[in-house]
């Protein structure tokens, strides 16, 4: 596919910072773009998705929480923990699960990156809460932690405690995460591909390589 040829993509992301397979598929699908460049240039949007909208602000110990969640036992929990972080290596990126990590209400995330997506930076937010989380096993609950990941990125501080400390984005996302549901969208990831298609997991490369081809295809021959 030439340069001449390029076809254009909008790929809505919806998915948690809670998520690990979130950041799977993320990596899936950024293999896929690179393979397909340049013929295929895509335009990457995360929207929000609350695993847990009820989770207390301390949030509760990972494993206690899925083996409460979804009935599994401690041993699976580990066995599952193990398979994630496989699939972490196998799309390059690094899962630490350490003892203590922690499942915690992600609303102040979403709000910090529906904010960040006014300044162009959401992506690069998104990726470093993804990494903060899962790989350094920092607390994401607590506010002094996010605002040193928001100057990591380069966003302002005082902009970032600014909305911390208020009600600020709280419409926007609750907008937001109510059009994913009124969309049918239920779990996450799920990536939406020119507001008509729709990819749910943490998909492989070469799932998303295929899918975006035949897209590609459609948009060349109309």
């Amino acid at each position: 596919m030439s340069q001449f040829n390029m076809s254009k993509v909008q790929i809505d992301i919806v998915s948690d910072v809670m998520c690990p397979w979130c950041i799977v598929g993320y990596k899936g699908l950024e293999s896929a773009l690179a393979q397909l460049a340049p013929g295929i240039e895509a335009t990457i949007n995360w929207l929000p998705f609350e695993l847990n909208p009820q989770m207390p602000s301390a949030g509760q110990d990972m494993q206690e929480h899925l083996v409460e969640k979804y009935g599994i036992s401690e041993l699976q929990s580990v066995q599952n923990r193990e398979m994630i972080s496989q699939r972490g290596k196998d799309v390059g990126f690094d899962f630490n699960f350490a003892p203590n990590i922690r499942m915690i209400n992600s609303f102040d995330l979403h709000r910090l990156l529906a904010w960040a997506n006014e300044q162009g930076k959401q992506h690069a937010l998104q990726m470093a809460l993804f990494s903060a989380h899962f790989t350094d096993n920092v607390s994401l609950s607590d506010d002094a932690t996010l605002i040193k990941i928001v100057d990591s990125v380069g966003l302002d501080v005082t902009a970032a405690k600014g909305i911390l400390d208020s009600d600020d984005y709280v419409a926007q996302v609750r907008a937001e995460q109510k059009l994913s549901m009124d969309r049918g969208i239920s779990s996450v990831p799920t990536f939406i591909i020119n507001n008509q298609y729709s990819i749910a997991g943490g998909q492989t490369a070469d799932t998303f390589k295929q899918v975006l081809t035949e897209i590609s295809q459609e948009i060349q021959d109309k």
